[in-house]
């Protein structure tokens, strides 16, 4: 498990799955605002690549977060499009509703950036993120990544076209203890 200052990133246990499909990704309004496709309700006993892990996909690297005081479920962090020939991949993440707010995402941006570069070696990491996600923007710009550009109305969410802000961070810039 790779730890943080207040969370654990830890592989995906199968008791991880009812919670994060009811609490995380059957929730129409975040689920359309976390992902680029369509969304759908995911049925109990899926096999849906959210839920379950594929060993075999390397590009992407899907980690379940826990709260280190009491090793409670609260979300969901993964690295994707990692990219082996130019060192870079994507942060992504996503916190069950009651845990939000709370700097809780600081940490695991934190803690997938320590995974990225130290761990991997990676010399990039990318955040794209809806111009609205105040939470995700905050979080990564403690950690040292900067505002690179917008995708001007790139997003279709919930009938309206959103911006996305792309935000970067190079391994040589990166500071463990910058966050916060």
């Amino acid at each position: 498990m790779l730890i943080g200052g207040k969370v654990g990133l830890r592989a995906r246990h199968e008791e991880d799955a009812p919670v994060l499909r009811a609490e995380l990704y059957n929730d129409v309004v975040n689920g359309s605002r976390a992902d680029g496709r369509p969304w759908r309700p995911i049925a109990p006993g899926s096999k849906d690549p959210r839920l379950v892990v594929d060993e075999t996909e390397h590009g992407n690297v899907p980690f379940s977060v826990v709260e280190l005081e009491g090793g409670t479920l609260i979300g969901v962090a993964n690295l994707w499009g990692i990219d082996t020939h130019s060192r870079s991949a994507h942060v992504g993440l996503g916190l069950l509703p009651f845990w939000r707010g709370k700097g809780y995402g600081t940490d695991v941006v934190a803690t997938l950036c320590h995974y990225g570069f130290v761990v991997r070696g990676l010399h990039r990491l990318q955040i794209e993120t809806l111009s609205d996600n105040t939470a995700m923007l905050r979080s990564a710009e403690r950690n040292g990544f900067v505002r690179e550009g917008v995708l001007r109305s790139s997003a279709w969410v919930l009938g309206e076209f959103l911006d996305e802000v792309l935000l970067g961070l190079l391994a040589e810039e990166w500071r463990p203890d910058a966050q916060g």
